[in-house]
């Protein structure tokens, strides 16, 4: 039973209830249970857990069942919808948690294999019912199971990589806009590619030209999208393999990339020692704000390294800044690019504002699922 806050978030839309908000509990963890208002009035079916603070994720509302036919349904439409977007790759998502009406599960399409996350104990619960009807509907040579996040830790259950059905190689190569690549669907980060940037590539490739500077470049997404249309390029990460696998990218497409392994910060203040100069530089870091505690640092560390490849940037030049803490709202993350900018001494325009793909929805009222953010910028001066 909900006290009268999680009722209202339940009437707002919003498919979290949090452990605070509820009056009593007869459940255990993973159970699909029927949820009701202060008067005993069911307002729908959770998925409950009894570990995480997110102690209801919401699958249906009213007196609709949130049974089998329910998740093969909302699965379908998942799928008819990016199948309606005509995306131009063979790697891209298929369903996108709370955005999908899927609260905690994720399902990625690599070519002819799938790789799916279940991120709490109610979706895990659902796991075999998810692949079963993933099976009938699209046929994959494949179904590998991703879940080694660490937000599996919040709700109690082990991390771990699995084949649920099929056979999965140990790479598997993929196209996007033109360029391929070769994932490791056990190991590579998210489910093995950054799939939510392709958009954001193709566009800011619009843009390249000139000398380039791609950090936290991972496999080199842009990098090669970009360095396509660059003279030279130069792509940072620290992690070393990745930048082997960046690599390996790199020559599969042509493209001449000089890949290093370093820490962004130092390198960024390295090369501004040396007098270097980028035409077209790329910041696509990592979310430094996992949580609200982690928000003055990692604005900090957002500040310094927009300040620091604006100073980089030639007159002209093009900046392609990305953030994908949702704990950072868009506004406060264009506020601390424009104080890195007054910073350097410089002006800047904003030429495109940008978000996470179109297979990776936001649900309106649920501001979770908006959670990255893309400026393209141009230096004035």
């Amino acid at each position: 039973m909900l006290l009268p806050r999680g009722e209202r978030r339940v009437a707002a839309g919003h498919p979290w209830i949090y452990r605070a908000d509820l009056a009593e509990v007869h459940a255990g963890g993973g159970d699909i249970v029927v949820v009701r208002g202060r008067r005993g009035r069911p307002v729908g079916q959770a998925m409950y857990s009894s570990a995480s603070q997110i102690a209801l994720r919401m699958l249906s509302y009213g007196d609709e069942p949130a049974d089998t036919r329910l998740i093969r349904g909302r699965l379908a439409s998942a799928i008819a919808f990016r199948d309606s977007l005509a995306i131009d790759a063979t790697a891209f998502r298929l369903v996108h948690g709370e955005a999908d009406l899927l609260p905690s599960l994720i399902v990625d399409r690599y070519g002819d294999y799938l790789s799916v996350q279940a991120l709490s104990q109610g979706m895990d619960r659902l796991l075999p019912t998810v692949v079963a009807a993933l099976g009938d509907m699209l046929h994959p040579r494949g179904i590998v199971a991703r879940n080694d996040s660490r937000t599996r830790r919040l709700e109690g259950l082990e991390q771990r990589v699995e084949i649920l059905s099929g056979e999965v190689p140990e790479r598997v190569g993929v196209t996007e806009c033109g360029v391929e690549y070769e994932v490791d669907l056990r190991k590579g980060q998210k489910t093995g590619l950054f799939l939510d940037q392709r958009e954001n590539r193709t566009a800011a490739a619009a843009y390249a030209r000139g000398r380039l500077l791609d950090c936290f470049s991972y496999h080199g997404g842009f990098a090669i999208t970009l360095g396509r249309r660059c003279a030279t390029t130069i792509a940072l990460d620290v992690s070393e393999e990745a930048i082997e696998q960046l690599r390996v990218n790199a020559a599969r497409n042509g493209v001449a990339v000089d890949a290093r392994v370093g820490n962004v910060f130092d390198e960024l203040r390295g090369l501004e020692r040396l007098g270097e100069r980028f035409d077209t530089i790329v910041l696509d870091p990592p979310a430094f704000a996992k949580n609200r505690a982690a928000i003055p640092r990692a604005t900090a560390g957002y500040k310094e390294i927009n300040l620091r490849a604006l100073k980089l940037l030639n007159p002209g030049g093009i900046l392609v800044t990305c953030s994908c803490s949702y704990n950072l709202g868009e506004a406060a993350f264009a506020e601390l690019v424009y104080e890195a900018a007054v910073d350097a001494g410089v002006h800047v325009t904003v030429v495109e504002k940008r978000m996470q793909g179109r297979d990776h929805p936001v649900l309106l009222g649920v501001p979770e699922t908006y959670y990255l953010k893309c400026f393209i910028l141009r230096r004035l001066t």
